[in-house]
């Protein structure tokens, strides 16, 4: 293997497509920010707009900002942007809610679109807070729906008659692997069963195609690779072909066909806007509106060609200068099989993240034992990793990761 070496990582950077991206954020100095699959990174119009929102809109416009600047709009116009980076029509994404909330609008919908059918079918390693909502929902129906999980390579046959929907998430959080949309839509269909996608770790950085993969439910975060912030509201696709049957677990007033008659009497409204529930939270929906111009000008083919080439440099580089340190890589070396993420595994997991964290390269743990490190192309350079593996080299020839005060755990991981 021919080694790679810090010039040609700079050659990378020099003709990097994408390099002017990065001025759109800001980072703090000194700082290797390698968990873009958790938070994103701030960008820099934001506290302009919000506080524009604060000082202008609010303070001056007060209740009639929800007209004079069009907040009543927010939740579909920040939905139609979105819907640009998954492949999505406009009319077919909404922002609104958490994504563990709209999960649970569109499995009831799903389901009630498959009755007769009563089994969902998900994978062990699928993000937890995504079985939970199943778990919950067959507990209020007092279990007359039930949730199958498989291991991942068992999918397939676990796809039978009985099967209403089939619940996946696009990239495991944990190893970052990556399924195949349109393989699996397929064959849930071929089977007779909807499909929900989570999209949570894959918006924003890998090349999505909802339309071309006939997927029919997604949901995803706002908060992740699109940057929109802490706790960012999330959005839901309904395809256009499900959309004037599918319903609503929640009927809130915004789901309302009019909700300004305030009748007693719920009605949905036409469309994709019966996925609404209660009054969206327009500072959150600033933000996230604000974030999104990050990606104006580029194509999402771009940004995961770039989300490609920094994992796998990372990767080689691992190979190249981490051996030795029982350091095994937990994700697909192939980088068609993986999203826009690489972890690593090791006994001692957490000690090391913290070491790495401490001399300014963030990356996060997932128990019991994955270092788990994102890729956000938008603001990452190719030195960026350069500077992460050289760390992690430090960090493990020197077991500066075995002391106390990174062994200790926190709340957050």
């Amino acid at each position: 293997m021919i080694k790679i070496t810090l010039d040609d990582v700079r050659e990378m950077d020099r003709v990097d497509p994408l390099a002017n991206c990065a001025k759109a954020f800001s980072l703090p100095d000194g700082v290797v920010y390698l968990d873009g699959n958790s938070l994103g990174a701030m960008p820099v119009a934001v506290p302009r707009r919000v506080e524009g929102l604060l000082r202008k809109e609010w303070r001056q416009s007060l209740v009639r900002g929800w007209t004079d600047h069009s907040w009543i709009d927010l939740p579909v116009r920040v939905g139609k942007r979105i819907a640009g980076l998954i492949g999505a029509n406009e009319d077919e994404v909404v922002v609104s809610d958490s994504t563990s909330v709209n999960l649970h609008k569109l499995l009831v919908a799903a389901l009630k679109l498959r009755e007769g059918r009563s089994v969902v079918v998900s994978n062990q390693e699928n993000f937890p807070t995504d079985l939970y909502i199943v778990q919950g929902l067959a507990w209020l129906l007092d279990d007359s729906i039930s949730l199958r999980l498989v291991p991942t390579a068992d999918i397939e046959s676990a796809i039978n008659e009985e099967v209403a929907v089939v619940m996946l998430t696009q990239v495991d959080y944990r190893t970052g692997a990556m399924l195949d949309i349109e393989a699996l839509t397929d064959l849930a269909h071929q089977r007779g069963a909807l499909v929900i996608w989570d999209l949570s770790h894959s918006a924003g950085a890998i090349d999505i195609d909802l339309g071309r993969a006939d997927v029919d439910f997604a949901v995803g975060c706002g908060y992740k690779y699109l940057n929109g912030g802490p706790g960012a509201p999330a959005f839901l696709f309904v395809a256009k072909r499900h959309q004037d049957q599918a319903q609503s677990s929640l009927w809130g007033w915004f789901g309302h066909a009019s909700p300004f008659e305030f009748d007693t009497g719920y009605q949905p409204s036409d469309g994709l806007a019966r996925m609404q529930c209660g009054t969206p939270p327009i500072l959150s929906l600033v933000a996230l509106d604000t974030a999104l111009d990050a990606f104006m000008g580029t194509e999402m083919k771009a940004i995961r060609a770039k989300s490609v080439a920094l994992t796998d440099l990372f990767v080689e580089l691992v190979d190249q200068s981490c051996q030795g340190f029982d350091l095994d890589l937990a994700s697909p070396r192939q980088s068609v099989s993986r999203g826009s993420q690489v972890s690593l595994r090791h006994d001692e997991g957490y000690p090391i993240v913290q070491a790495l964290i401490a001399r300014g390269v963030i990356g996060d743990f997932r128990a019991p034992d994955i270092l788990r490190f994102g890729f956000a192309p938008l603001y990452l350079r190719y030195e960026n990793v350069w500077t992460a593996v050289e760390t992690l080299r430090e960090v493990m020839i020197t077991r500066a990761w075995d002391s106390p005060e990174f062994r200790r755990r926190g709340v957050v991981t």
